[in-house]
């Protein structure tokens, strides 16, 4: 960082006392505090969010800093916060919580006291004096959850058995609402399925499994990419189970030899629904029933949870800021691909500039995109929906998945002619995306032109910090699984998963690894001479890309995750 553009940066009293405390250095302080600054972030939450200090830490310093008390917030009931006194857009805007009101001075939690802006906004809307009372970041972030979740009339945690009858189906369609009630005298029923969509939410599971066989019938929940069994219903019961699922996704009840696909809208409080994609396929023993979970809130992370290293992400943030381009996503199903589309689209998603979607279907809504739903039944394709975007002056496009040559070449075209082109690929790596590419047919010039950066991942889960203990591998073994000699003698410390109440087998939740690949003037050369993946690939180490493995052995010099895991996603 230049010493010029550092004296525009004027950290606060706070982030000077964590480097004189030595928890900082004053280079990261200060590169903290910018990135903060870009990214319109308090500071306090942009170093907990990057894993840079812990919220304990910070907010000890914080306190000796400004001679405040410090108060646990786990201490309080948050059930009767004064919420209603302040916006809930502040209180999220801002990450300040409201705790108690004493005349007309309300005493407001934040994690950083020096944020003079949230506190006078507040002041300015309330009309009511300000008192901060300083608390830790992370158990602000929970609080201020669970204080929004209390505003809604209902909360997932509020399900009783007797009310998950009365769950309503959100639909915009009158008819079909009626439809989908129709089977509402069957009430245990109603009530077994709401659970079970209910549980699979709290659970944060990504799908669910209805199955019927010969002797049984289990239902299991797809948690951190692992199918778990969660219920085993009486096999008597399967047929109307399955039917209870197809009246509310609006299926034909009657039609039990084809695949049908239907929808359903699950509205759990006032500011919350549900999508589920529902699928429906014969099978020996009845019909299985699949449904994956649509949940925008949880799928619109920042870019800092996605699990980059400092390099892919720079490298991927400097791509999306391109003014026209093609920047390709691969990876299986269920990788994570979507969610780091998205992630792009709301950086990207401003006023002043025009994105539109294309997908199959969509599965994360956001305002002020234009989002189309692939229909081919109406001749409604990607390469279709590709050639109306262009003629409605768009800035940004998104498309669900390049399939055929015919969406490859449009969507080439818009890359060349001034438009930011976002898209996904089947392929096992980035250099495999742009033999696949050729292989479709889209001529190599086309390819080196157009293509800015391939970025293959894959999810992988993480350990859970409470219950991860350390594990001991001998010199060979770490060399085989592909650390260096230099990792090795710097003290590598490697975990593994035990298992505790606070997790599933010693894992909670996911993160992704990545390989971040600029497509080079070299890499372009080789495209343009018609290289093969391997010699892609090769080109791509030379240039300090790391493959997927590499990235994923990152991780698990971090501690984020185990062996195993990387093994499981990587190894082939």
């Amino acid at each position: 960082m230049s010493t010029e553009h550092a004296s525009t940066i004027k950290p606060s009293g706070l982030a000077w006392r964590l480097v004189r405390d030595q928890l900082i250095s004053e280079q990261q302080m200060l590169a903290t505090y910018e990135e903060a600054a870009q990214q319109n972030k308090g500071f306090v939450r942009h170093l907990v969010e990057q894993r840079l200090l812990d919220s304990r830490r910070i907010a000890i310093a914080a306190s000796h800093e400004f001679g405040v008390p410090l108060l646990d917030l786990t201490a309080l009931d948050l059930s009767n916060l004064p919420t209603t006194l302040v916006d809930e857009r502040l209180i999220s805007k801002h990450r300040a919580l409201p705790l108690m009101r004493r005349g007309n001075r309300l005493f407001v939690a934040v994690s950083d006291p020096t944020n003079d802006k949230a506190l006078e906004e507040i002041r300015f809307n309330t009309g009511l004096a300000i008192d901060a009372i300083l608390v830790e970041e992370d158990k602000l972030n929970a609080a201020i959850k669970t204080a929004i979740e209390a505003q809604d009339t209902t909360t997932i945690g509020d399900f009783m058995d007797a009310e998950l009858e009365k769950l309503e189906i959100a639909t915009d369609d009158e008819d079909a609402a009626e439809d989908a009630d129709a089977n509402i005298d069957d009430a245990p029923i109603v009530r077994y399925v709401n659970k079970i969509l209910v549980d699979a939410i709290t659970a944060g599971a990504s799908d669910i499994h209805f199955e019927p066989f010969e002797k049984f019938f289990r239902v299991r929940f797809r948690q951190d990419g692992l199918l778990r069994e969660v219920a085993n219903p009486p096999l008597n019961l399967a047929s109307r189970l399955t039917a209870r699922l197809k009246v509310m996704s609006r299926m034909n009840i009657a039609e039990r030899r084809i695949p049908q696909d239907g929808r359903i809208k699950l509205k759990l409080s006032r500011t919350r629904d549900i999508d589920f994609r529902v699928n429906t396929l014969p099978t020996l023993y009845g019909e299985k029933v699949v449904l994956r979970i649509l949940d925008s809130s949880s799928a619109q992370v920042g870019i800092e949870a996605l699990g980059f290293e400092p390099e892919q992400r720079e490298a991927f943030l400097s791509a999306i800021k391109k003014p026209y381009g093609m920047i390709l996503v691969t990876g299986p199903t269920g990788s994570g691909k979507t969610v780091s589309l998205y992630t792009a689209l709301n950086i990207l998603n401003e006023p002043e500039v025009n994105i539109s979607t294309v997908e199959d279907p969509v599965e994360i809504q956001v305002a002020g995109i234009n989002q189309v739903n692939l229909n081919n039944k109406t001749g409604l394709t990607f390469a279709a929906a590709l050639r109306a975007f262009l003629r409605q002056d768009p800035d940004i496009l998104m498309v669900g998945e390049i399939r055929d040559l015919e969406t490859a070449e449009i969507a080439v075209k818009a890359a060349q002619t001034g438009h930011l082109v976002l898209s996904t690929l089947h392929t096992n790596d980035a250099p495999q995306s742009l033999t696949r590419l050729a292989n479709m047919g889209v001529a190599p010039f086309n390819i080196a032109s157009s293509v800015l950066l391939i970025m293959a991942q894959r999810l992988t889960r993480r350990l859970c910090v409470h219950c991860r203990v350390q594990v001991n591998l001998p010199r060979e073994a770490l060399r085989e699984e592909g650390f260096t000699d230099e990792e090795i003698d710097e003290g590598l410390e490697i975990y593994g998963p035990v298992g505790c109440e606070h997790c599933t087998k010693g894992y909670r939740g996911r993160v992704g690894i990545f390989q971040v690949m600029q497509v080079s003037e070299e890499i372009s050369r080789l495209i343009l001479e018609g290289g093969n993946a391997m010699q892609l690939a090769e080109q791509a180490e030379r240039e300090g890309v790391s493959d997927l493995r590499r990235s994923g052995l990152r991780k698990v010099k971090a501690g984020v995750t185990s062996l195993e895991e990387i093994n499981r996603v990587t190894k082939e």
